[in-house]
């Protein structure tokens, strides 16, 4: 079986209502489908998938998941940005809603963590793109996996705030248009 990436994510929440205006109102996705008390799908505004996100409703009396402090499961889903300038954009709009719980720079990854209001995180993110990634940045990478500060105007002074991120590393690299 060859993967190439992942199709859609399905969430249990406590309140589909309240998660479906976060994820329309914070984070742009579109609702495919709303089974008021029961469940939604969504699709991301840049995607062609079926849909992206499903939520099912479990209740108000559900507990938090207690993943990775007493027991397995998922930490975190991440969504990818196509620029660092809405990268910056999705920072003021996560602050604005009191979702931003973090930022990193990951040398090849940046960066920022929210939670939904069912405290279920989630990581948006932008991908250097294969051309600008050095050896020195690769092994940094491999080196030392502790997440550093993200200084989004730094990144933005090296890389542009415009610069399609995750060519040619999540996004396949086509030759251009009339190369042989």
């Amino acid at each position: 079986m060859t993967i190439t990436r992942l199709n859609h994510a399905v969430l249990y929440v406590r309140d589909v209502q309240r998660s479906r205006e976060f994820y329309e109102d914070v984070l742009g996705f579109r609702t495919l489908i709303f089974l008021p008390g029961q469940a939604a799908f969504f699709r991301a505004s840049g995607s062609t998938n079926d849909h992206d996100l499903g939520l099912f409703q479990i209740g108000s009396a559900a507990a938090p998941s207690p993943a990775g402090r007493t027991s397995v499961g998922l930490y975190h889903l991440a969504w990818e940005v196509d620029t660092l300038a809405e990268l910056e954009r999705m920072r003021a709009v996560l602050a604005e809603a009191g979702a931003l719980v973090g930022a990193s720079d990951h040398v090849l990854t940046k960066s920022l963590y929210a939670q939904d209001p069912d405290g279920l995180e989630f990581e948006v993110c932008w991908i250097v793109p294969a051309a600008r990634i050095t050896e020195a940045d690769r092994e940094r990478a491999a080196s030392d996996l502790r997440p550093r500060p993200l200084d989004l105007a730094a990144e933005q002074a090296r890389y542009g705030a415009d610069t399609l991120g995750g060519i040619g590393v999540s996004i396949p690299a086509f030759p251009a248009v009339g190369a042989e």
